[in-house]
């Protein structure tokens, strides 16, 4: 792996287009089984228009993106989202990221950096920053 520089990528990471399946499988699988994500009229009758996606899903994608970049050689030290925007049925997600700070903590590069996660329209529906190290070779 070689060593990250600030204003470095991260990603991306596109994932296929959220299902209404795949949202009843992350609430079996999370514990969440608030209905306005499972249950169309009563995420309606919420306000929402219809079902929407865990935001913790959304920041597995995330996360995802994160361990694929650092490898099983990397620490992910610290990672937090803010949720922006809802995901629901259909949309596509790209997650994204850019190093801001590099540190050299004895023989492991320490990086920070931004991440966010988009729909195919462009908005932005988390964003948050995370930290990871990676051996120095």
């Amino acid at each position: 792996m070689r060593p990250f520089q600030p204003g470095d990528p991260i990603g991306p990471l596109v994932k296929p287009p959220v299902t209404k399946t795949q949202l009843v499988m992350y609430s079996g699988a999370s514990g969440d089984f608030n209905p306005i994500h499972t249950v169309d009229e009563y995420a309606k009758e919420a306000g929402l228009g219809g079902v929407i996606a865990h935001g913790m899903l959304t920041m597995a994608f995330v996360g995802q993106m994160m361990t694929d970049t650092i490898g099983v050689e990397g620490d992910l030290r610290t990672f937090g989202i803010r949720f922006t925007g809802m995901v629901r049925p259909g949309d596509i997600i790209t997650c994204e990221g850019k190093v801001t700070e590099i540190r050299i903590e004895g023989k492991k590069q320490a990086v920070s950096c931004e991440v966010w996660a988009s729909t195919q329209n462009g908005d932005k529906v988390a964003i948050g920053r995370a930290k990871y190290t990676v051996p120095l070779k």
